[in-house]
């Protein structure tokens, strides 16, 4: 990894490969790009190398297929079945095809790059880059959407020449023809669209205690903050009996509340609590880690970075509540994208309210964030393209873009790799029931209080950061410490240098005084643009050397 170290891939291989027509040494220059691997599979067709022994989970003459994401596929079946029921990338055989399929939402990445009639696979982004021409093309649609959403959309990624496979999608070389196409299919989600059933509180909490039996007899570690999803979790755990501890960190948004609450939910569940303090001083070093580690696919989760260490090394798995406040109280849909009186509309509502809102003043110049609102309101449109008209079209474009892109990197990619992952929310049977509860019935928080109610009422009845009624105490933010200033003074100001016309005349002015003048962006919406500028500026300063034409697009 260029200035940093490969993940330790424990819970889960890392894996690359090829197929179509494979060059041997574009191959052998992949492998040794990456972290170690030996070969599970070669073909004429296919090649597949792993960091750990990879056995198939299906061989039978001609046919082989392979699976490499957390939970293991029982029997042959179609790609699309397997990536929607496992949540699981892999590489099937059936004969006539050579099929590489990313999970059903696609949570464990998988990256390719195209050369002439091969395609070559990697579950890490950095060493595809190994065999792309020199100097690399900057993605400008893929950093819009990273600047003014948080993530990228589609198959986007930093680079023009490297591509992540999205969710319900494969790579497919036809024997036939010689030819390997993208395959993108609707997962059963989408096909077998969920109609409200009157679904009560107390069933779906039955559904989601099922969904512990399969981790059930491992030691477990719940890391409570003070919002809904992870009481639930926790509380479940609990009272199936699990060997649970529970750690907290502060989620660096200038409030005690998740240390507090954690503290009065865990001590109420009598469960082992241990809260993982920060250090300002550490934040520029936590947030190039998570950078790295993430790819430079989002500015989220350098609060994480202390937290993420830890559990790497705690022996236990880690159950996360992601997706739960997407399927379970409408996260991130606003009041205006349920009442729209049109597709249109509600679609503009949605995506407005997963953009980052108004910053205190103009953060980019006008003519780039012209373009990036245009590209960003296209790329949108057709990452959710399979979703509209849907039922459930709302809560499922946030899954497939935020929850995906962004939410899950902090469970999949800072912990997942070293340490085994549970994701009950995201487990089929819960996934459809509550995708069956109707966007009306969760609006404000009602049916999850409901659940949580049904799970356990002294629980429910503790405060929580979802619904905030009382004062809380204010205390400083790591990521505006004079340490945290001093770096997105030197990444903003590498953007200054090298793409000018991005920044707004305000920024320019603000970091030509200096890295204190950024104090001034507290805000909400503004510490977000400040993120997300910064990240670029790193990107820029780490790989200047290889990055070809800094002219963007808006320029042209």
């Amino acid at each position: 990894m260029r200035n940093g170290e490969w993940p330790s891939f424990i819970a889960r291989p890392y894996v690359c490969g090829a197929i179509g027509h494979v060059d041997p040494d574009r191959l052998e220059a992949l492998k040794a790009a990456g972290p170690r691997v030996h070969p599970a599979l070669r073909t004429p067709e296919a090649e597949l190398h792993s960091s750990h022994p990879l056995p198939p989970y299906y061989r039978d003459g001609r046919s082989w297929a392979f699976a490499w994401g957390e939970r293991r596929p029982t029997a042959f079946t179609s790609w699309i079945s397997v990536a929607e029921s496992y949540e699981t990338p892999g590489l099937i055989d059936d004969g006539e095809r050579v099929t590489l399929h990313a999970g059903g939402l696609g949570l464990v990445d998988v990256y390719y790059l195209v050369d002439g009639d091969a395609v070559y696979f990697s579950s890490l982004l950095a060493p595809l880059l190994t065999l792309a021409r020199r100097p690399y093309t900057i993605d400008w649609a893929a950093w819009a959407s990273i600047v003014r959403m948080t993530f990228p959309l589609g198959d986007g990624t930093p680079y023009a020449e490297v591509r992540r496979l999205a969710g319900s999608s494969a790579l497919v070389h036809d024997r036939r023809t010689g030819r390997t196409a993208v395959e993108r299919l609707a997962p059963r989600w989408v096909r077998e669209e969920p109609y409200e059933t009157g679904l009560r509180a107390g069933e779906l909490l039955a559904i989601l205690h099922e969904t512990f039996k399969e981790f059930e007899h491992r030691p477990l570690l719940v890391p409570v903050s003070g919002g809904y999803d992870s009481r639930l979790l926790c509380s479940v755990a609990v009272e199936r009996g699990a060997d649970v501890e529970s750690w907290t960190t502060s989620p660096d948004e200038g409030t005690d509340a998740d240390v507090a609450f954690a503290r009065a939910i865990t001590r109420e569940l009598g469960v082992r609590h241990r809260v993982i303090e920060q250090d300002p001083a550490d934040y520029p070093a936590d947030a190039l880690e998570v950078a790295r580690r993430l790819e430079w696919l989002t500015p989220h989760h350098a609060w994480y970075a202390p937290l993420a260490r830890e559990v790497r090394g705690a022996g236990r798995t880690l159950v996360d509540g992601l997706a739960g406040g997407a399927l379970l109280r409408n996260s991130m849909v606003s009041e205006t994208a349920m009442t729209s009186a049109s597709p249109r509309e509600r679609r503009a509502a949605l995506l407005a309210s997963l953009s980052l809102g108004r910053p205190s003043v103009p953060f980019l110049s006008q003519a780039a964030a012209d373009w990036m609102d245009e590209t960003v309101r296209d790329s949108f449109t057709r990452a959710t393209s399979m979703l509209h008209g849907h039922r459930a079209e709302l809560t499922l474009s946030v899954l497939h873009t935020r929850t995906v892109r962004a939410i899950a990197r902090s469970p999949v990619n800072l912990v997942g790799p070293e340490t085994p992952v549970a994701l009950p929310f995201t487990r089929p049977e819960f996934f459809d029931a509550a995708l069956s509860v109707g966007v009306a019935r969760k609006g404000k928080g009602r049916f999850y209080r409901e659940l949580l109610h049904a799970a356990n009422p002294r629980i429910a009845a503790l405060p929580s950061t979802n619904v905030i009624k009382q004062p809380l105490t204010r205390v400083p933010l790591r990521s505006a410490s004079a340490p945290a200033r001093a770096f997105g003074h030197r990444m903003l100001t590498a953007i200054a240098e090298r793409v000018p016309s991005l920044l707004s005349a305000e920024l320019h002015e603000t970091v030509a005084r200096g890295p204190d003048a950024l104090a001034r962006f507290n805000g909400w919406n503004d510490r977000f643009w400040v993120r997300g500028l910064v990240l670029f500026g790193a990107w820029l300063r780490e790989y200047e050397d290889v990055l070809g034409d800094l002219t963007p697009p808006w320029e042209g």
